[in-house]
């Protein structure tokens, strides 16, 4: 089947149908406003008395200054064995301007393992509480956490030395098990801890949180102790699995927004219009105190010497907690935190002495993917945290494939981060022989983002590189190669020839890096063009663009976007940009999660550059440009055809994959081809 550039309606289509495998039904409507966001009402059926009853009503999200809503999306979503019926409207609104200032994470990058910026050492200041002139200095947290009542739900998890990562590192390395909590994570704590001290007026009148999945279990599993009525918003792109999950409990679920920003910002409002008490998933001294009983609990399960206890730090509730109890009570124990490169909003806040919003978060590790700091955590960490390390997304991988290994338990990839941090650290400055504690803080993972973890992992864990090599067309040259190459422990072998310029380009992954100096200088020996992509972001998310990649198309532009995994996502900024440039290359990644890596090629003229960046920054999406990536020599060296992916690879090429049983496996895959 062949489509001509111009038939763009045709190929977007093709690709949305490709990408997605959809139960509902998308109407578009046209919208002047920039930027928007969205609010969903829910209709529920009562199995007990058969009758509608409503749970959810609409409310005007901002004050005045919103525009009248218009009906953008309607999903009909097949019923819980809680709920016969349910249906989401969504409509669109204008969102306030950020008043902090906005910063990019890439501003703060520096080497993993590196403890970041240290904390002024002065005692904590008294603070104000939730808008009221009430001091909470350190000691009132101390006070507070002794005497919280988070037991009620949440267990004293146990802290468990980790023997196989102990003997890798050289120190011995302790786990504390907040994973094992009722709702597999630590956020109960806080939740709990803040609606225990709620009159019985106010619980009356209900509670409201905003959350992405752990936060909304905690508050839906403390409702449901407190005998309070609950209504959890969550952004649209929330995992169905999350959710039901909260369905589960009891609470009142509401689809709202792209982002938990969005979210956030309609729950406030809700909470202000009905009278609820907006349950903060971490800016709140009783939120922080709950949390804070983990620090609590280690230093009584760890009496021995301690150096360092890590913590993954999102809005910075957690780690504020135990840094509040432990720097009181044993301040020579460290407390650090740890967040990945592309959410460091703590650790920029802490650099620039005031906290700041991230331009763009990375949404990985979507458990600690905020865009700025808590006010009061912000205070505590400034004065009393060590410092942040930052670690990259293959490391957070490398810790879940860690942890699976340790004790057969899968972490979400938050829960790992903290694992991620202790290792960089301990490399990094060569710590031995010390006891650190490392909080696996949640396991709510979605099943389908295990086949993304197992991929980076290796990478992560620097036990798997991958070479694209050259090779001239010249009798004896591919044995050559194969000869150097199939000694290894190959995982994945692509060949393809290029006929135009007479040479084949060969991807080879394989797991033995050790190995991988010596490699690279026998084929420099040979005369064997080889190109070390380990290390390169983009090979990593969209590997089949490798081998069989570039038409000779002039002008191209490559971008790689961070789209949501929901319907029309990916037509959004199609629609707007096709419209002025030819498309000329698409690869869609899917991560199971909130959101997915889109690789798009564009025809823009030099003199149209500008154009085509404002263009793409009105679309609210993450992107970057790839034009210069090193990837591009291998592209150059291909004019093939461009590939969908719809549940299976339909560019024909051979692979050579490893087996289960340490064989060699042959695949080819023909399904189709769609040239454009």
């Amino acid at each position: 089947m062949h489509l001509p550039f111009e038939h763009t309606e045709s190929y977007i289509f093709l690709l949305d149908m490709a990408s997605f495998c959809f139960t509902f039904s998308i109407k578009l409507f046209k919208t002047e406003e920039l930027h928007t966001n969205f609010v969903a009402t829910t209709t529920f059926k009562n199995k007990n008395t058969n009758k509608y009853k409503p749970q959810d009503k609409q409310s005007n999200v901002v004050a005045s200054a919103t525009p009248i809503f218009k009906p953008l999306v309607e999903i009909n979503r097949k019923p819980s064995p809680f709920i016969e019926e349910r249906k989401v409207t969504t409509f669109l609104s204008i969102l306030p301007p950020p008043s902090l200032t906005e910063v990019s994470a890439r501003s703060l990058q520096y080497k993993s393992g590196f403890l970041g910026p240290a904390r002024r050492r002065k005692p904590v200041d008294a603070g104000t509480r939730d808008g009221r002139d009430e001091a909470h200095g350190a000691m009132s947290y101390l006070v507070e956490i002794l005497s919280s009542k988070v037991y009620d739900v949440a267990i004293e998890s146990p802290l468990e030395h980790a023997a196989k990562l102990s003997e890798r590192l050289g120190v011995q390395l302790w786990l504390k098990r907040e994973d094992l909590q009722p709702v597999f994570s630590f956020k109960l704590r806080g939740a709990y801890s803040m609606m225990a001290k709620l009159t019985k007026k106010q619980l009356e009148k209900g509670v409201v949180c905003s959350s992405a999945g752990n936060h909304a279990q905690g508050v839906a599993l403390a409702a449901k102790k407190l005998c309070c009525d609950a209504v959890i918003v969550m952004p649209m792109t929330t995992p169905e699995i999350k959710w039901k999950a909260v369905e589960s409990l009891g609470a009142t679920v509401v689809l709202f927004g792209e982002s938990y920003d969005e979210a956030q910002t309609y729950a406030k409002q809700r909470a202000e219009d009905e009278g609820r008490i907006f349950v903060h998933p971490f800016d709140h001294p009783d939120v922080i105190a709950g949390q804070g009983t983990i620090g609590m609990e280690i230093l009584r399960q760890m009496p021995d010497s301690l150096h360092a206890i890590f913590v993954p730090v999102g809005g910075g509730g957690l780690i504020a907690g135990i840094a509040s109890y432990v720097k009181k009570v044993r301040p020579d124990v460290k407390v650090i935190g740890v967040e990945p490169f592309d959410a460091n909003a703590m650790a920029l806040s802490l650099h620039h002495g005031q906290r700041i919003v991230l331009d763009q978060v990375g949404r990985f590790a979507d458990g600690v993917a905020v865009k700025a700091v808590g006010e009061e955590t912000f205070r505590l960490c400034r004065e009393l945290v060590d410092g942040v390390v930052l670690v990259s997304r293959d490391a957070i991988c490398a810790s879940i494939k860690d942890m699976f290994e340790e004790n057969r338990s899968i972490l979400e990839p938050a829960g790992a981060l903290a694992i991620a941090g202790a290792e960089a650290y301990c490399k990094y400055y060569g710590l031995k022989g010390e006891n650190i504690v490392a909080i696996t803080s949640g396991a709510n993972m979605n099943f389908d983002r295990l086949r993304l973890v197992s991929q980076f992992a290796d990478v992560g864990r620097r036990c798997e590189a991958i070479l694209v090599t050259f090779v001239p067309e010249k009798c004896g040259n591919f044995i050559q190669f194969c000869k150097l190459v199939f000694p290894m422990n190959i995982i994945e072998f692509r060949y393809r020839y290029d006929a135009k310029k007479e040479q084949a380009v060969i991807l080879v992954s394989f797991a033995a890096i050790y190995e991988l100096h010596k490699l690279l200088e026998c084929m420099e020996s040979a005369n064997l063009q080889t190109l070390n992509l380990t290390e390169n972001d983009l090979v990593k998310d969209h590997p089949q663009i490798l081998v069989g990649g570039r038409s000779n198309v002039e002008n191209e532009v490559l971008c790689r976007f961070i789209v949501p995994e929901r319907p029309g996502a990916i037509l959004k900024f199609l629609e707007v940009l096709s419209l002025h440039w030819n498309i000329t290359l698409i690869h869609y990644r899917g991560q199971g999660e909130s959101s997915a890596n889109v690789l798009v090629g564009f025809q823009v003229a030099y003199s149209q550059m500008d154009e085509f960046k404002a263009m793409a920054d009105s679309l609210g999406y993450n992107y970057k440009l790839e034009t210069d990536n090193e990837t591009n020599v291998i592209l150059e060296c291909n004019n093939v055809f461009m590939q969908f992916t719809i549940g299976f690879n339909c560019m024909a090429r051979a692979i050579l994959s490893k087996g289960g049983d340490d064989a060699l496996h042959a695949f080819m895959w023909l399904p189709f081809t769609i040239f454009l």
